[in-house]
């Protein structure tokens, strides 16, 4: 069925098409990643148990070329230590003038486990030169992220990499969104905190988002925030990864997505200052001479990107809005879906 105008508002709450059933138009059906069930996932509540699951894993691997995404965090740092050599990728923005911590520690993860560290350098044009090869692949606007993982893959395609690694999933599974876990949620408060644009904010005819969120109320106006996260933002944060890889035609693998919790998080360490504190705990065992990292979302400089830009022009969005009101991010969402919608009319 189309609905352009569920689907922009889907896209600018969720970052993704929720209902299976709605595409901006005919012929046209976006694309979203199914979860591993959680029949196929190994349960583990220990470091030790986390560590002997991703080399259980790694090892099915063995005799292909690897390559992996290498950031500066603790996620992919533990995934490359359990690569037995190979080939790291990691995203240089700038001229490498952004974030230059997270590059200095991924060139020592890279020279601590014997990688190949090759820079993916990453411009304007590189954006530009990839989003609408990954808008058509999805059938829907993009995240920001996924031009510049199609980049890398492309790159490591070219190098002979013949398996690509990530560690995407481990905020989602071992408590790494600290922000959204820090407390209980009123429902209303969560979807306010959640959603990424509202679409009454930007679109002209904006459609209600809050169906999705009250599938998950509780009694006394509270959400199960955690089977939300499990169920929605696995969705929009792992299609991602695989849209850009699949327009690579590059096979990748993320070992975290394989795991599950043994044992319910315990949120009382999160709320005080420990997220991902099995993460935390492995990345010690892993490289005991460093400090353990901060967590970092994957970079890309949006604000850069569109410090001058002016916002949207096209009918669907209100007309005159304040840029100085939005985000980097949002900004982004505004400008993918105009170019979207362009690229198809």
């Amino acid at each position: 069925m189309v609905d352009k105008d569920y689907c922009s508002s889907s896209y600018m709450a969720f970052r993704y098409i929720e209902d299976a059933d709605k595409d901006f138009y005919e012929g046209m059906h976006h694309r979203n990643i199914s979860p591993i069930p959680d029949s196929q996932k190994t349960y583990v509540k220990t470091a030790d148990e986390i560590g002997e699951a991703i080399d259980s894993q790694m090892r099915q691997f063995d005799g292909k070329k690897k390559g992996i995404l290498l950031s500066g965090g603790m996620d992919s740092a533990i995934v490359a230590s359990y690569m037995n050599g190979g080939n790291a990728y990691t995203f240089r923005f700038l001229g490498g003038n952004f974030q230059k911590e997270e590059l200095s520690r991924a060139e020592y993860f890279a020279k601590y486990y014997n990688l190949t560290l090759h820079y993916v350098d990453i411009s304007w044009d590189t954006v530009l030169n990839n989003v609408d090869a990954c808008m058509k692949s999805k059938c829907a606007p993009v995240h920001s992220i996924e031009p510049q993982i199609l980049q890398a893959a492309l790159q490591a395609k070219n190098d002979g990499v013949e398996i690509m690694f990530v560690g995407e999933s481990s905020d989602l599974v071992f408590g790494g969104m600290d922000k959204l876990l820090s407390k209980d949620w009123d429902l209303d408060a969560f979807m306010n905190r959640y959603m990424f644009t509202n679409p009454k904010d930007v679109l002209r005819n904006p459609i209600d988002m809050s169906y999705l969120f009250e599938r998950y109320r509780m009694n006394g106006g509270k959400i199960d925030f955690l089977t939300f996260m499990d169920d929605v933002f696995s969705i929009e944060s792992s299609s991602s990864y695989w849209n850009a890889f699949s327009v690579a035609n590059m096979p990748y693998y993320d070992p975290y997505a394989r795991l599950k919790m043994a044992e319910p998080l315990d949120l009382n360490r999160i709320r005080n200052g420990e997220p991902k504190y099995l993460i935390r705990e492995l990345m010690s065992m892993r490289y005991p001479e460093i400090p353990v990292p901060d967590k970092n979302p994957m970079p890309r400089p949006v604000d850069k990107y569109f410090e001058n830009w002016e916002g949207p022009r096209r009918k669907e969005f209100i007309d005159n809005l304040d840029m100085n009101k939005f985000t980097g991010n949002q900004k982004w969402q505004m400008w993918c879906l105009e170019r979207w919608l362009n690229l198809n009319e």
